[in-house]
């Protein structure tokens, strides 16, 4: 039986399971609190004792208050597991801002969290058979560009030349099955078409026959500060490793796929 632990069962990690376990995978994972038939975190028996039995693991959990919480508390444990696959989901914010320009897995790590590209680094170091995959912004169905159409939290921003990466939830979870008969090492997954946020807006006001949202500054549409620190970087991010090395391609290779099958 093939076991995939996962800490973090988070908003991907779910879709993931859901993936694995139509497959016949048992599936475990992580939370906070231990809710449903997850194990809390820092349940250090049954953790460990999972760790033991996973032929498969992965980490969805970001760093925090400048440390990563799954390598402090168990990186020697996972280090040490007798799984035969381990993964990380790791952020293409480590690339920093780059103008615009395509980043691929070559590029410095140069972002301005600290914490994030000391973590990246860190478990890419952990294992032999590590997999990073380096995420842009994700989007799917609960939470996409519609959503916030819908409840009016869409915003237009006069930033003209930003240019920005996605990938649908579901192209993760692709990626990720991919790379378990793929060498291990560090991916970039993300669709085919940067583009700027306000493409989406306009695109998802069409698709709900709604109203476009004034088109506004960064200063005037008061945005909150983790939503301004997403327009603080400019990059378009390549994907021809994971093509080329995985055999994987984006089921969803542009917004306008993915926001369709994200209703």
């Amino acid at each position: 039986m093939r076991q995939m632990l996962i800490f973090g069962m988070g908003y991907t990690a779910n879709h993931l399971a859901d993936r694995l376990r139509a497959r016949g995978w048992d599936v475990g994972g992580t939370t906070r609190d231990g809710r449903g038939d997850s194990i809390a975190f820092g349940d250090d028996g049954a953790v460990l004792a999972a760790l033991r039995n996973a032929t498969h693991i992965l980490s969805s959990v970001p760093p925090a208050a400048g440390t990563d919480p799954v390598l402090d508390r168990y990186g020697e444990a996972i280090a040490l597991a007798p799984a035969t696959w381990t993964g990380y989901l790791s952020s293409t914010g480590v690339y920093g801002d780059t103008a615009g320009a395509w980043v691929d897995e070559s590029a410095p790590v140069n972002g301005r969290r600290p914490d994030r590209n000391a973590a990246d680094a860190a478990w890419r170091a952990l294992r032999g058979d590590m997999r990073v995959f380096r995420l842009p912004g994700i989007y799917g169905p609960g939470r996409s560009i519609l959503d916030r159409i819908r409840e009016g939290r869409a915003h237009r921003i006069d930033l003209p030349g930003q240019i920005f990466s996605r990938i649908h939830v579901d192209d993760i979870a692709g990626g990720i099955i991919a790379s378990f008969r793929g060498p291990a090492g560090l991916y970039n997954l993300a669709d085919n078409e940067p583009c700027h946020q306000n493409r989406l807006v306009e695109w998802g006001c069409a698709m709900l026959g709604a109203a476009l949202p004034p088109l506004q500054s960064l200063d005037d549409a008061g945005l909150s500060p983790a939503a301004r620190a997403f327009y603080a970087e400019n990059r378009r991010v390549a994907n021809a490793k994971a093509k080329r090395l995985l055999g994987w391609s984006p089921r969803y290779p542009t917004f306008r796929e993915g926001l369709a099958a994200s209703g």
